[in-house]
């Protein structure tokens, strides 16, 4: 199994969301300590071109061992949206998590149909070959935000069986149910079978 592994992001929450779902089965490295300190562009029109785009950045850059991932919140009665733009929704430069779940609700008000789920799609590029491995937490969007944790829309998104937001139910509830945990999850089976 791989000992090491780039994640090439600079998104703190990711790193520890991943970091924690790993546990000490592989070292992770984030951009920082490989001392890329570069802003991957994110100008694929799909979540799987995005992932493709930053592990090959840093794949042809750095000749290191790397996963990257997008995610997106795929809102059934907005044909799928917000889905590649989710970080940037709302517009602007930044990453606005208010702003992004205001606008979302705002677009869903009065909408009777709430599903939704989030998709995760990770590249793995080791020994110059990709990988791809997605995973999918279907749910619902709720009328308003409810609780404090986790980031992005977790406040408003409600996971398929359970009555409430990720953002309630806590990182040990949702490192094992979430999008990326099962994404990470067919990851880690590819490194542990990897010869």
């Amino acid at each position: 199994m791989i000992k090491r592994l780039v994640f090439a992001t600079n998104n703190a929450h990711k790193l520890n969301e991943i970091s924690s779902i790993l546990g000490d089965k592989i070292e992770l490295l984030s951009l920082k300590d490989i001392n890329c300190d570069v802003d991957i562009p994110e100008t694929a029109e799909t979540l799987e071109g995005n992932a493709i785009l930053k592990a090959e950045y840093i794949n042809e850059n750095y000749s290191i061992d790397c996963f990257a991932d997008d995610t997106g919140l795929e809102v059934e009665a907005l044909n799928g949206a917000p889905g590649v733009y989710s970080a940037r929704y709302a517009g602007g430069d930044g990453h606005d998590s208010l702003a992004n779940m205001q606008k979302l609700l705002h677009n869903l008000y009065g909408k009777e149909n709430r599903k939704a789920q989030f998709r995760t799609v990770i590249c793995l590029i080791i020994n110059g070959k990709e990988h791809i491995f997605e995973g999918i937490a279907k749910g619902s969007i709720s009328k308003e935000k409810k609780g404090e944790g986790g980031f992005g829309y977790d406040p408003i998104f409600i996971p398929e069986g359970y009555d409430k937001s990720f953002a309630e139910l806590g990182t040990d509830i949702k490192n094992k149910i979430s999008h990326r945990a099962k994404a990470v999850e067919k990851l880690i089976h590819f490194l542990k079978t990897y010869k």
